[in-house]
């Protein structure tokens, strides 16, 4: 498969990372995952996905941190961040859009038709 289905997703939670996993591939991307954002920012540039799907709070390397580090190197800042969090509700989801950066944010527990609806708006 080439890269443009290929959706990197992080998340420091096991059972959420193999949720989205499950519902991604049963839609026909490919997902590699990493649980921390050092190993976020490494995979990201060895297998340059065409989307990233980002927790914030992860111990050590926070998700905004990693949205910065890769939107400033020059191998990964093109590759867009879909934000995927506890720290707001779905309530707050619509204000939060293009807090980090033009980075789109989505409330955990996501919605699956809205979360594909946004990734087919990048990939």
């Amino acid at each position: 498969m080439d890269n443009s289905k290929k959706i990197l997703v992080v998340d420091d939670d096991k059972v959420f990372l193999k949720l989205v996993e499950n519902d991604l591939t049963q839609e026909g991307y490919l997902v590699i995952t990493a649980q921390n954002g050092k190993e976020a920012i490494s995979l990201a540039k060895k297998e340059k996905p065409a989307l990233l799907l980002l927790d914030i709070n992860m111990p050590g390397i926070s998700g905004g941190d990693v949205g910065n580090i890769l939107g400033s190197d020059p191998l990964t800042r093109n590759i867009p961040i879909i934000f995927l969090t506890a720290l707001l509700t779905k309530k707050e989801e619509e204000t939060r859009k293009n807090m980090i950066g033009h980075h789109f944010f989505m409330a955990k527990p996501y919605d699956l038709k809205a979360l594909l609806n946004e990734i087919r708006k990048y990939i």
